[in-house]
């Protein structure tokens, strides 16, 4: 019963009814112009320097999902879900050049998505618009596990019941709220409230990682608990440690996942509102330090077996807030709750923003409005991102949260598939346009065909069921397992090798390109953003 949590209900209320006044207050915060303008509206003005874009892009990056899922994950599977930390370790360096590139290009052209950089890359609006509906599709999953993170710690003090109207209620009233100060403040919103979030999101995890092992008998005794539990299940591929069954799956899904995690639209959105090149490159050294938080979040699944935690209404998601409910003083638990609560606002709110300005830029404007002014994609990109948080609130709503947890994994499939043309597209002309598309169409069509083979026991879903597919379902004889968005990519970078050799060959005509070498190598002393593009109205 949620009297039962009043301290904890008072303490989450206080602390994410605050950081909420502060969305609203972000609308006059650092501003330069207008918010009826995209740049200002949608990128803070492209002004942001080194510690905000590091707040900012590690509340985009390490989510309220994270927080209550990689536990969850060590929980019931053990060392397979230690994979999220060996992934944002090796993105950065990974991405640090790509992004660099992609701010540059952007600034230069005044380009505000991943598509508006393809559009003027290789001057297609086809192969944009499919970039687009990617970013659309990929990021909507991903708004809603910010929910999921959300219901659990709500669920765990008492203010989310099995069923009824109630069941959704506390959501709506958080989202509706999230939504107010997005549609006012824009990125500026998210900005301002990531300093807020992270503080308590250290300040808990410094606290449980001492507090902990002196409460469960040392982090020995933790290991041993979590390596008998393992030890008495039947599933071949759980444990502390990896096995030959799933070791080709975590190399495979930690590399996927670090492309993935650089493809998304919030992603780019968070480095696009950097002040320069300077401001990217230092948060890229930074940014490891997240991880390092990461890997101490993780152990909280161990933590949980050892400390015999029961999922609150079966749901694994609430094993780190039931953890904090059953062994923290109950103040301490509030503010735990607060920091995946308010982890939830600053990520949802970005990817939202993401996801409205792909739709105004390069759908919108594209097809329906050429001539549409500044403020005109403004109020468009304001009024779309709430119709994303409503799409996303109904996967929560809809359906359960384990299968939108299986959309997530999903969704990195989906996202995988535009590396080709913005990953490699920073870097080389060499692909057709046309062999593009043809690479997209068939890496779609592999991942999802591979990904509806996969079922998952656990909730009775026949397919797409996870992102690890077995190779027995390849036609090969074995038992390990690879993920799926792997080999999506790799059918799409073979297609879109082989149609460009051909085409090539046919003297097919392709589309120019609107960039120069010149233009990825810009900083913000070298030029103005190039308000009146054709090419980008």
């Amino acid at each position: 019963m949620w009297r039962d949590h009043l301290t904890q209900i008072i303490v989450f209320a206080v602390l994410f009814l605050g950081v909420s006044a502060l969305g609203f207050f972000a609308a006059r915060w650092r501003r330069t112009g207008s918010l009826d303008h995209l740049d200002e509206w949608g990128l803070g003005g492209r002004r942001f320097g080194t510690w905000i874009t590091w707040f900012l892009l590690g509340g985009d990056i390490y989510t309220a999902y994270t927080f209550v899922a990689v536990p969850a994950l060590l929980f019931a599977a053990g060392a397979t879900g230690f994979y999220a930390v060996p992934y944002t370790v090796i993105m950065y360096p990974l991405v640090m050049i790509a992004l660099v590139r992609l701010w540059s290009v952007s600034y230069k052209h005044g380009l505000v998505t991943p598509a508006d950089f393809v559009r003027k890359r290789f001057q297609s609006r086809t192969l944009a618009l499919l970039v687009a509906i990617t970013g659309i599709v990929a990021t909507m999953p991903y708004i809603a596990l910010q929910l999921v993170g959300i219901e659990a710690a709500l669920k765990t003090m008492g203010l989310v019941g099995a069923s009824g109207f109630t069941r959704h209620l506390p959501i709506l009233i958080a989202f509706a709220i999230l939504a107010a100060y997005t549609y006012s403040s824009g990125l500026r919103a998210p900005a301002l409230i990531s300093f807020v979030k992270d503080a308590l999101i250290y300040l808990v995890i410094i606290v449980a990682v001492i507090y902990l092992p002196i409460k469960l008998g040392g982090w020995g005794h933790i290991f041993n608990a979590a390596a008998a539990k393992f030890e008495a299940t039947p599933a071949p591929g759980d444990g502390i440690l990896l096995n030959a069954n799933n070791q080709l799956n975590y190399v495979t899904l930690a590399l996927g996942s670090a492309l993935a995690l650089f493809l998304y639209p919030h992603t780019a959105t968070g480095v696009l509102a950097s002040r320069d090149r300077g401001v990217i490159k230092r948060n890229m050294a930074a940014l490891p330090a997240y991880s390092l938080a990461l890997g101490l979040i993780a152990l909280l699944g161990y933590g949980a077996i050892a400390a015999h935690v029961t999922p609150v209404l079966k749901d694994n998601n609430t094993v780190v807030p039931a953890l904090f409910d059953g062994l923290f003083p109950q103040w301490f638990a509030g503010v735990a709750f607060a920091a995946i609560g308010i982890g939830a606002l600053v990520p949802a709110a970005i990817m939202s923003i993401a996801a409205a300005n792909l739709f105004t830029r390069n759908i919108y404007v594209e097809y329906f409005d050429k001539g549409a002014s500044p403020a005109r994609e403004a109020k468009v990109s304001k009024i779309v991102s709430l119709v994303v948080k409503f799409g996303a609130l109904l996967f929560v709503v809809a359906v359960s949260p384990q299968f939108s947890i299986d959309l997530q994994l999903i969704g990195g499939v989906i996202i995988l598939q535009t590396l080709p043309s913005v990953g490699v597209g920073l870097y080389t002309r060499w692909f057709h346009r046309t062999a593009l598309i043809s690479g997209w169409v068939a890496g779609m069509a592999a991942g999802l065909w591979m990904l509806y083979q996969i079922p998952n026991p656990a909730t009775n879903h026949l397919h797409f069921g996870g992102s690890a597919i077995a190779l027995t379902k390849l036609g090969l004889d074995s038992p390990k397992t690879l993920y799926v968005g792997f080999l999506a990519v790799a059918v799409n970078l073979i297609v879109a090798t082989l149609v460009t050799l051909a085409l090539r060959a046919a003297k097919v005509r392709d589309g120019g390109d609107g960039t120069s070498p010149e233009d990825y190598q810009t900083d913000r002393s070298d030029t103005t953003p190039d308000k009146k593009d054709p090419a980008l109205v």
